[in-house]
């Protein structure tokens, strides 16, 4: 949502990486500054219409990023998005640093203008395997960002480690990187960069973004 130099920066990455997607803008002139080539779908509309939503294809989307020059369009179109057509990877773009801390705190991530870069975005809209941080020279080791189901929240690491097969290498919780401590549980909102194979990141990825499995008695 939203074609101004943020949206069409992320919408061309994103094209380039092989992704289909759409572009939602209430002014028909900003597509405008897509490439002539930009083959993804133009909705003139409203970011949190859902009739807007439904043409862009919201319906099978992945993720949303709303992007728009509007803090409250934003926010309004990620609830949207994740309340009524049960998306999971929403971002949003909010201008005012505080009000994007209080979004994220309710469970919506927000990215701060002050803080943004395209790459952030990215890395919050795209699955496990293209997320990765650091592959070994051997190429059998990847340093991977995840994150957590809320389902989650209180979990040792100890048990996230088990249940996942992968190694915590470390924590990032409200924007501060951290090493794992002994009895460390899952906090809200928190990001865990972790130790696999390659070819088992969208595997562990999957295992985070689930509900965790009860234990048996």
């Amino acid at each position: 949502m939203g074609a101004g130099r943020v949206g069409v920066t992320l919408a061309e990455a994103l094209e380039e990486r092989g992704h289909s997607l759409a572009i939602i803008d209430s002014n028909p002139e900003a597509f405008r500054r897509l490439k002539p080539d930009f083959s993804g779908r133009r909705v003139t509309g409203l970011g949190f219409d859902r009739d807007a939503l439904v043409q862009a294809g919201i319906d099978e989307a992945y993720a949303f990023a709303a992007v728009s020059n509007g803090d409250n369009s934003n926010i309004l179109a990620a609830r949207v998005v994740r309340e009524t057509f049960g998306v999971d990877n929403v971002v949003a773009r909010i201008y005012d640093a505080g009000r994007a801390e209080m979004y994220t705190r309710l469970g919506i991530p927000t990215v701060a203008t002050v803080r943004w870069t395209a790459d952030q975005m990215l890395r919050r809209l795209l699955p496990a395997g293209e997320m990765t941080e650091f592959t070994d020279s051997s190429g059998k080791v990847a340093l991977v960002e995840m994150m957590f189901h809320e389902a989650w929240i209180g979990t040792p690491y100890a048990r996230v480690e088990e249940v996942s097969g992968a190694r915590v290498g470390f924590l990032t919780r409200w924007g501060q990187g951290e090493l794992l401590r002994p009895g460390a549980v899952v906090q809200e909102n928190d990001i865990v960069h972790v130790l696999c194979p390659p070819d088992r990141a969208n595997l562990v990825q999957r295992t985070l973004a689930a509900p965790p499995a009860k234990e048996e008695a």
